[in-house]
């Protein structure tokens, strides 16, 4: 059923707030991906804070107007995916993954920071750790200090246990 102009403005009103916020957004070409397995992306995106979008290139355009995925508005061609993330690697990360066990999902382009990814650059995204990655990342290096002093004081506490047992026992 094709959109009234209210609806379609409201689309367009919708995508872009979204993309006020977003950091990245990668373009794929979805045909023949059946419901299911697009209800399962879908699942995935959302869980990584992904705004997945399916909808007439004309409007896409129209939502990146003024902003810094306006130069993406060339690759918008063809039946299309949009994923738009805040995260800078999110949206890259889950249209790549799940690209690679749905061969029917072609990544097309990306942006980030302004400048436009071909398909290449965005996998090469996609392989950066993501945030939370990173911070984990970052909180075991922070860790490994603390934890390596607390494993030397108990192994001497347990070698002065050990060699205080002895001489109690001989003692008696």
């Amino acid at each position: 059923m094709p959109l009234n102009m209210e609806d379609k403005k409201a689309v367009v009103a919708e995508v872009s707030a979204e993309v006020a916020q977003a950091q990245t957004m990668v373009l794929a070409e979805y045909r023949g991906i059946p419901v299911g397995e697009l209800t399962t992306l879908r699942a995935q995106a959302r869980a990584n804070g992904v705004y997945l979008r399916v909808m007439k290139n004309t409007l896409a355009r129209r939502a990146v107007q003024g902003t810094s995925f306006e130069s993406l508005a060339g690759e918008m061609a063809g039946p299309l995916i949009y994923g738009i993330s805040a995260d800078p690697v999110a949206s890259a990360k889950v249209l790549n993954d799940f690209s690679k066990t749905q061969a029917a999902l072609v990544i097309k382009a990306g942006s980030y920071n302004g400048k436009v990814m071909d398909a290449a650059a965005v996998k090469a995204l996609a392989s950066i750790p993501g945030r939370n990655e990173l911070i984990a990342m970052l909180l075991g290096v922070m860790q490994a200090p603390v934890s390596g002093a607390a494993r030397v004081l108990a192994a001497v506490a347990e070698k002065k246990a050990k060699e205080a047992a002895p001489k109690k026992a001989s003692k008696k």
